[in-house]
């Protein structure tokens, strides 16, 4: 393997969680009403998401399992809960 195919796979290998650090902070400010610092959610919803992809790698041995996107998924959605607050926020409906 050339250093050129490494870049390229550790690069599609963390992809994923890439594209959720970046779409997840919009998705919160859209369904929940409330802004936050953008970019400090993008970072943690990065770190988190290339430790789910590491840890769906390290205990199925293999990456890219449907079980794993799910878990990133989950964990995004959870992250942005915790990082907006939302258990404290009122509902006025």
């Amino acid at each position: 393997m050339t250093v050129w195919q490494l870049i390229l796979h550790l690069f599609n290998f963390v992809l994923p969680a890439l594209a959720m650090a970046l779409l997840m902070p919009w998705a919160g400010r859209w369904v929940m009403g409330v802004g936050g610092r953008r970019r400090q959610h993008m970072l943690w919803h990065f770190l988190v998401g290339v430790g789910v992809l590491t840890l769906g790698l390290v205990l199925q041995g293999n990456d890219g399992t449907m079980a794993t996107y799910a878990a990133l998924v989950l964990a995004a959605a959870t992250l942005e809960w915790v990082l907006l607050r939302a258990w404290t926020q009122r509902n006025n409906s």
